[in-house]
């Protein structure tokens, strides 16, 4: 005869395996082309006001289309990870051509203008495309993605390993992110962190060799804009938690500092003071999450010279004091 003890033991173990084998049954089907009724919007983050500022920085995004040929090249602040469920297509990436396979998620910089130019829908012409868009401030932020991140912001294209993941993923991700819930929707931004880790572990397929190289005094008027930029971008990276002077950044390529700060802002359609800020609010909001340190310390790991300015920048960012946010997550 059981005790008390193991019975309940024993009751809680089989609700947990039919919890399991309904969740096993679940079916994920891919977006249909013409859904019956429009998805609920997802709700907005407090977050929202600061992407709608600025153009250097879009907003987290996923969506399930149609591929089209764009009848023109754009540019966002992304990094962009597309995924086809069949066929194949063509980008032109600033005047390079690649060829984007069906099955493999494949990603890039999106603020190099880029232009869908042929398409194969495949068999039926049934192909559907799945677009993930990460915000160029958070995906710098991303910590362990070493070379991933020197080859986005250095121009190239890579495609994940084959098996990374599959249309039943993306279909969840975007469930979690149309659903409203911003637990959901802030589990799946861990997730595709912990799956572009993992990547930067395992390898990825090159569709398009990095081509921008860092630059540097030597070679003053020999480099191309987007490659000024890019050092200043690593070198700002890399030196957040000390001050920043523009003087300084300029002084990395070996520009006089008002024309590198003009390059800057033509390049990144953001002033490069913003940018510093909104990293290091990006590296403050990721601290105060972690938990292990006070408020003041999360401000000055985070480069603020002040708390007052911490909190004033803070605030006008994300709509919350660092201390509420930080009782918010911790609910």
């Amino acid at each position: 005869m059981h005790s008390r003890r193991q019975c309940r033991y024993l009751n809680e173990y089989f609700r947990f395996l039919k919890m399991t084998i309904a969740r096993s049954q679940t079916v994920h089907t891919i977006p249909p082309a013409r859904p019956r009724a429009a998805a609920a919007a997802p709700v907005p983050r407090p977050d929202r006001r600061f992407y709608a500022q600025t153009q250097a920085f879009g907003r987290f995004g996923i969506r399930w289309f149609d591929p089209q040929i764009m009848p023109e090249q754009h540019f966002h602040g992304h990094v962009e990870l597309n995924w086809l469920t069949s066929g194949s297509m063509d980008y032109v990436i600033d005047g390079r051509l690649v060829e984007i396979p069906a099955e493999r998620l494949v990603m890039f910089w999106a603020g190099i203008p880029h232009q869908t130019v042929a398409l194969d829908r495949g068999p039926g012409d049934a192909a559907r495309q799945c677009n993930v868009y990460l915000p160029l401030d958070s995906f710098l932020h991303m910590p362990n993605l070493g070379r991933l991140t020197e080859t986005m912001m250095g121009g190239g294209m890579v495609a994940l390993t084959p098996g990374t993941l599959g249309a039943d993923t993306l279909t969840r991700w975007y469930q979690d992110y149309r659903s409203g819930d911003a637990e959901r929707a802030d589990i799946l931004k861990e997730e595709i962190g912990l799956m572009l880790r993992r990547a930067a572990v395992t390898g990825w397929d090159v569709l398009l060799e990095p081509w921008i190289e860092s630059v540097g005094p030597a070679h003053r008027g020999a480099a191309s804009p987007l490659r000024y930029v890019v050092s200043m971008v690593r070198h700002i990276l890399e030196h957040l938690h000390k001050p920043l002077r523009a003087e300084d950044v300029a002084k990395i390529v070996g520009l006089h500092p008002n024309y590198a700060l003009n390059l800057f802002t033509d390049v990144m359609r953001v002033p490069l003071h913003k940018f510093v800020v909104r990293m290091r609010l990006i590296r403050a909001r990721a601290l105060l999450f972690e938990g292990g340190l006070s408020i003041e310390n999360v401000a000055f790991e985070s480069g603020f010279a002040s708390l007052s300015q911490f909190y004033a920048q803070f605030r006008n960012a994300y709509g919350l004091t660092p201390r509420q946010m930080r009782a918010q997550f911790s609910r």
